[in-house]
This record gives C-alpha cells, sequence and structure tokens, in this order.
C-alpha cells in the first residue's frame, strides 16, 4: 500500500468519525480524500460517482430533518440558538459539551416560546430525532463514498 493511499483511509476513517463525533467536517473530509486519490489515480468515475454521493448526502442531509421539524412546528430559531449554545458548549466541555449545549440551547428557545415545560420539551426532542437523522444520513452518504473506494481498490 503506497504512501497516498495510507493517507487517503486514514483520512476516510477520521471523516467518519467527525460525522459521529462532530468535531470535523467529516463528510467533507471523507469526500475530499477519496476525489484527491480518485484525480491522482485518474479515475475520473470514481471522483464523478462519489461526488453525486456527497451532493445526494447532504440535500437530503437538510431536506429530510427540514421538512420534520417545519411539521412538528420547531421554529429556525430554536435550532439557531441550540447551534449557538452548542459551539460554547463544546469549548466548554470539549466534544460532549456540543451535545448538551444544543439540547440546552434548543431547550431554553422552545421554554421561552411555548412559557412551560410540557410542550417546551416534547418540541426539543423533535428537534434532537432531526438531528440525529441528518447525522445518520451524513454517514451513510460517508459510508457510501468509502466503500466505493475501497471497491476501487479491491477490483479497480
Amino acid at each position: 500500500m503506497d504512501s497516498v493511499t495510507l493517507l487517503v483511509a486514514l483520512a476516510v476513517v477520521v471523516g467518519l468519525i467527525g460525522i459521529v463525533l462532530p468535531v470535523l467536517p467529516g463528510l467533507l473530509l471523507v469526500w475530499g480524500a477519496v476525489v484527491v486519490w480518485a484525480v491522482v489515480g485518474q479515475v475520473w468515475w470514481l471522483a464523478g460517482l462519489v461526488t453525486v454521493a456527497y451532493a445526494a448526502g447532504l440535500a437530503l442531509q437538510y431536506l429530510l430533518p427540514g421538512r420534520r421539524l417545519r411539521a412538528g412546528g420547531v421554529p429556525t430559531r430554536s435550532l439557531v440558538l441550540g447551534v449557538l449554545v452548542g459551539v460554547v458548549g463544546f469549548f466548554v466541555v470539549p466534544v460532549v459539551g456540543a451535545v448538551g449545549g444544543f439540547v440546552l440551547g434548543v431547550y431554553l428557545s422552545e421554554l421561552q416560546r411555548l412559557r412551560g415545560h410540557g410542550a417546551a420539551w416534547p418540541s426539543t426532542v423533535h428537534a434532537l430525532r432531526a438531528v440525529g437523522l441528518s447525522m445518520l444520513i451524513e454517514l451513510a452518504a460517508g459510508l457510501v463514498i468509502g466503500a466505493a473506494w475501497v471497491g476501487t481498490l479491491l477490483w479497480g
């Protein structure tokens, strides 16, 4: 295995971990590493295939959870506040603080909007499920890209 292939394998693994633990732009890292490998090796069909998988993953990642959030009545304002508090939480308590901060931010926004825990908590859970769906879609796209690359290595 040459050093470029080893670096791409490392980038794919780190990118997939970055999807699950949102520290890095994981899907972008997986896609970028495979595209660079494909371009260097002049495997143009692979570069095109993983770019389509990347674009589909991004589109689905925002369309499906967004539709569920609108159906559940969770406003964008609550998500924005969740993300902002999540970013602060990430620096206060690395990695785990991002998730806790997101939950806290969404909950506080919904508590202020709906005026009570009984209505705010289900709305917060709805937002968390949408974020989980988004992560699963991103992970699936990353796994498809990684599998296409591994398949090309083995049978290409």
